[in-house]
């Protein structure tokens, strides 16, 4: 049986603006198993990314506050840390791959330098040695003539290039968790496979946990053992993978498994991609009952009217939608 990691208990999000206080994370609950990846889908504007800045407490204050919830990793709260405190788990025990390597890595500074100070600070280490770890860690991640690329700054190196050296600087602390905010955006389809194959064996290799964040499917189903699904800010279904593929229970789950291409033998598709009609309502925008409610072709009188809670429909396998609770 493997143990909890990670406890997110009724997390709340929120920003003001234009002094209006929106919600951008909305009673959302999940856990992450040691050894596990769990996959947090959905479609761009559905509070993925918040839940895991959240995580991080890295929600910029203003506009931003966390202001409810819980946060429990390893036993303890980290919304209750200080932020020095913080600090020391940020990078060390919990770790961000974030979306773009080209923004989140500084410009000016040598590639070797910025995973170098992730070291000295985490581990205290002294400069020389600080820098052989970076060149372990480059190699770790497959980066060829790593003792060349770390005195590169990041406008030098493709893009397959600058998310390994993003994968090197989040491992260099082995962290028990790491966050990946959709590693494989603006990479081509070859480079992705090998960065989604690199952080399979570095799960293994290492041992770590993973919350992947990403809009495909097909990445959940290669490398997620469990997947939430979210929309609107709130968890819409919640299952292990092979379950969820199998028998998806809300309407927008099912609506993205739709939408996925189906090949015949002759690589042809076989039909017309389904589409989900509308759009993710906006956080200051949204509908009465359930958020999901004016896309939903399955929509009764109830779900114009009230929310539906998060119920445990089979075990193990959450959903919030009235279709199951009426």
């Amino acid at each position: 049986m493997s143990r909890r990691l990670l406890d997110v208990i009724n997390l709340e999000t929120h920003f003001v603006s234009e002094g209006v206080v929106v919600s951008a994370v909305d009673g959302v609950s999940l856990h992450v198993n040691e050894g596990d990846t769990l996959g947090l889908v959905g479609e761009s504007g559905c509070g993925k990314t918040v839940t895991a800045l959240s995580i991080m407490r890295l929600i910029p204050d203003p506009p931003g506050k966390i202001t409810g919830g819980e946060i429990i990793f390893e036993g303890q709260d980290l919304l209750k840390l200080k932020e020095t405190e913080m600090r020391k788990v940020r990078g060390s025990r919990i770790s961000m791959i974030f979306q773009e390597p080209m923004t989140s890595l500084n410009p000016v500074f040598k590639v070797g330098e910025q995973i170098s100070e992730v070291v000295r600070i985490h581990q205290r280490l002294s400069r020389k040695d600080a820098i052989g770890v970076s060149v372990d860690m480059l190699k770790l991640v497959g980066l060829p003539s790593p003792e060349k690329r770390i005195s590169e700054y990041p406008h030098q190196m493709s893009g397959g290039m600058r998310q390994r050296v993003m994968i090197a600087m989040a491992l260099s602390c082995r962290p028990k968790l790491v966050i990946a905010d959709e590693p494989t955006t603006a990479l081509d389809v070859t480079i992705q496979a090998q960065i989604m194959d690199l952080m399979k064996r570095l799960k293994e290799e290492i041992g770590m946990s993973i919350i992947l964040i990403t809009h495909d499917l097909g990445i959940i189903a290669e490398t997620a053992q469990y997947v939430a699904v979210m929309y609107a800010g709130k968890i819409a279904e919640y299952s292990n993978v092979k379950e969820l593929f199998k028998r998806p229970k809300h309407p927008y789950t099912m609506g993205l498994l739709n939408s996925l291409p189906r090949i015949n033998a002759d690589q042809t598709v076989k039909k017309r991609l389904a589409v989900i009609p509308g759009m993710v309502p906006g956080p200051s925008d949204l509908p009465k009952g359930c958020r999901f409610s004016p896309r939903c072709k399955h929509v009764m009188s109830v779900c114009t009217e009230r929310e539906p809670e998060l119920i445990e429909e089979t075990r193990g396998h959450l959903v919030s939608c009235w279709k199951y609770i009426c």
